[in-house]
This record gives C-alpha cells, sequence and structure tokens, in this order.
C-alpha cells in the first residue's frame, strides 16, 4: 500500500517536537498510526474512545474515512 499523503486529512497535524514529528490527531499526542494499530488487534472506534482521553469521535472517522477513500483512487505507477 502506498504512504498516504496525510497532509490532505484536516484531522490530523504532524508538529515537529510533537511525538518526534509523527501524523497525530489534531490537538492531541494520539498518532495516526495507534489508531490503525489498535483495529488491526481488534479494536472498534468504541474502545478506542474509551482508552483515549480527549479524542473526538469525528475525528477518529476522519481519520479512518481517509484511509479509506486513498484506496478508491488509481495507483500512480511511475513509467
Amino acid at each position: 500500500m502506498p504512504n498516504l499523503d496525510w497532509s490532505q486529512c484536516p484531522a490530523v497535524e504532524s508538529v515537529p517536537g510533537k511525538v518526534s514529528g509523527a501524523w497525530v490527531l489534531r490537538g492531541t499526542r494520539m498518532p495516526v498510526a495507534a489508531i490503525f494499530e489498535n483495529i488491526e488487534a481488534g479494536a472498534n472506534i468504541d474502545d478506542i474512545m474509551e482508552w483515549f482521553d480527549g479524542l473526538e469521535r469525528e475525528q477518529v472517522k476522519a481519520v479512518i474515512e481517509f484511509a479509506a477513500r486513498s484506496l478508491d483512487k488509481a495507483p500512480a505507477y511511475a513509467p
């Protein structure tokens, strides 16, 4: 799977010096990768909301939807 351009997702931010510049949910220290790691381990959005204080459900959903929409785009192949 190609890397996603998270700069196009308004629910996230990358700030140098904040969580080593990783993409996090805007206004939090929750790495985007942690959402997918927890889903991969069998969690759902309700679990994530319970385990991590300070998250907004809409942010978590926006990150998941952004990743899902990116799968609809045709891959760019190098010539």
